[in-house]
């Protein structure tokens, strides 16, 4: 019975234990299922979360390519605009160049024009011959050739220069070329007072050196002018002697000797040409008066003739009125004739007998 009683002890015992393993597995599977519905719905959240994100990712990377996309046609328009500016500057650097190598290649054959004419005025024969040619280009270019001579010699032996042909008064008139440079750059190279003093006395005599030479060479009476021009061949010595020296100025004036530089030479020479033209009319006038006589003869033999023509127009219009008097008189006498009637019953009182 004892053996019985733990067997079904026993037996008991198993059946708990069974009965609680049971209930174990059911409570492990409800948990299970639990985490599984729990792990399923993690999963579904985060599959949503991951959807989300890629949604995010995609429009953010559209984001990114459209702005990478329009920072980089802004570059390349940046680049292409700063290419094109890159290049006019280019352009432009080129043409600057080009005219400085050209204002630099002027500046050297200025500047070799510039030795030669120093090596000219160096020179005093050359220097004289310089004088010649500015004043031979002068002259050739404002009056006509048959205005003036140059080279000429005149009944005392002494050549001028250039020879003005004017009718008396005044007559011809002798313009001759002088260039005081030396005791010019004396002057424009002196320090001090006492320097510029002694200096511009030795320019205004060189001045008067040839003054009175001109005025003994080249004014002959009965030959040339009462008074010559000396031609100064710069503007520069001219304007320094009116401004430093204007008693030189007032006695070549009384030696009857005027000073001119090319400005003021061309001036004169206008001048001359305007006499020139003047004189020419007058010699022509009594040729126009000649002229004007004729054709007022000519004018009455018109109006003699016009006359005569008006006489023979007004007879012919008079014969003309005349004829058409008698046409009317005609035309008139016909039409009377048509409408008379013709045939047995025509009165014939009045009508010529038959022939």
């Amino acid at each position: 019975m004892n053996e019985t009683f733990l067997i079904l002890a026993a037996a008991g015992a198993i059946l708990v234990i069974v009965l609680v393993a049971l209930l174990r597995s059911e409570r492990a599977r409800a948990e299970a299922a639990m985490r599984l519905a729990r792990l399923t719905e993690s999963a579904e959240s985060l599959a949503a979360a991951q959807a989300q994100l890629a949604g995010r990712q995609q429009l953010a990377q559209t984001g990114i390519n459209e702005r990478l996309e329009a920072l980089a046609k802004r570059l390349g328009d940046s680049l292409s605009e700063q290419t094109e500016k890159t290049g006019e500057r280019l352009r432009s650097l080129h043409e600057r160049l080009a005219v400085i190598d050209a204002a630099q290649k002027n500046i050297t054959d200025l500047s070799e024009q510039v030795v030669g004419l120093q090596d000219i005025l160096s020179n005093k024969q050359a220097r004289g011959a310089f004088g010649e040619i500015q004043l031979n280009d002068l002259v050739t270019s404002i009056l006509p050739p048959s205005a003036f001579d140059f080279q000429v010699t005149l009944s005392n032996g002494k050549r001028a220069d250039c020879l003005i042909k004017l009718p008396n008064p005044p007559g011809a008139i002798v313009i001759d070329a002088k260039f005081p440079l030396e005791s010019y750059h004396a002057l424009r190279e002196a320090k001090d007072e006492a320097t510029l003093k002694k200096v511009r006395r030795y320019f205004g005599a060189a001045v008067m050196v040839h003054v009175n030479d001109i005025a003994g060479k080249y004014i002959v009476p009965g030959e040339t002018a009462e008074s010559a021009l000396m031609f100064l061949p710069s503007e520069a010595v001219y304007a320094e002697l009116h401004a430093s020296l204007p008693d030189i100025v007032e006695k070549s004036y009384r030696a009857k000797v005027w000073i001119v530089s090319p400005t003021t030479l061309m001036a004169t020479l206008n001048t001359v040409r305007a006499v020139l033209k003047d004189v020419r009319m007058r010699e022509q006038a009594g040729v126009i008066q000649v002229e004007v006589l004729r054709m007022l003869e000519d004018v009455a033999r018109l109006d003699k003739r016009v006359d005569s023509l008006e006489g023979h127009f007004n007879l012919a219009a008079k014969d003309i009125g005349q004829i058409s008097t008698s046409a009317k008189k005609i035309v008139s006498r016909g039409e009377k004739i048509q409408d008379v009637q013709i045939g047995d019953d025509t009165p014939t009182e009045g009508l010529p007998p038959p022939v």
